[in-house]
């Protein structure tokens, strides 16, 4: 019915930079805030950034400087350019987003998934 599709996942050296996107698709009614999780092996599931429906941005303390999150509410896909990336960044990075189906209520959709790796 929905889906979050990401991809721009990879693996990029110390200092490099990555871009992710993510597209929402389905009968969607309405997206209120959009956002980018994280997990690394051994570790919960952390918020790395989000952003409202009207462009308000919040971030980790631990990447605030470094990356930047982007939504275009036309075509319904949300982005993290990630710079600066460090080796503490790696995990798998999920795509978030709180939104409106017709029919079926308002609750959270989660993507699959994309690995970043930062290595040298």
């Amino acid at each position: 019915q929905v889906q979050l599709v990401e991809s721009g996942g990879g693996l990029v050296q110390p200092g490099g930079s990555l871009r992710l996107s993510c597209a929402a698709s389905g009968s969607i009614f309405m997206i209120n805030t959009m956002g980018w999780y994280r997990q690394a092996p051994g570790k919960q599931r952390e918020l790395v950034a989000s952003i409202t429906s009207g462009g308000s941005t919040n971030y980790a303390d631990s990447v605030k400087g470094r990356f930047t999150i982007s939504r275009d509410n036309a075509k319904n896909t949300v982005y993290l350019q990630m710079n600066s990336l460090k080796p503490e960044d790696t995990a798998v990075y999920y795509c978030n987003a709180l939104l409106t189906v017709y029919g079926s209520g308002t609750r959270d959709y989660w993507g699959q998934g994309t690995q970043v790796t930062v290595s040298s």
